[in-house]
C-alpha cells in the first residue's frame, strides 16, 4: 500500500481528535473509493454525450439554480 499526504484544516483536525479510536486513513480510502465510483458511473454514463462541457456546466447551473428556488419556497 501507498501512502499519501492530506491537508485539512486545523479545526478538522481538532474535531478528530475527539473521536480518537476512528480510523481515519479507513475513512479518507473509503471515501476516495466512493468517489471513484462515482466518477466511473459518471464516465459511463456521459461516454455517449454530444454536449459539451460548456453545456453541461450551463446545464447544471440551471438545475441548481431551479432546486435552490425550489427548497427556498417551502
Amino acid at each position: 500500500m501507498v501512502s499519501i499526504t492530506l491537508s485539512i484544516p486545523q479545526e478538522m483536525k481538532q474535531e478528530m481528535g475527539i473521536f480518537q479510536d476512528i480510523n481515519w486513513s479507513a475513512v479518507a480510502r473509503e471515501a476516495i473509493k466512493r468517489k471513484l465510483l462515482m466518477l466511473e458511473k459518471f464516465k459511463e454514463f456521459t461516454k455517449d454525450s454530444t454536449l459539451t462541457e460548456e453545456e453541461a456546466l450551463e446545464l447544471g447551473r440551471q438545475v441548481s439554480e431551479k432546486a435552490m428556488k425550489k427548497h427556498r419556497a417551502r
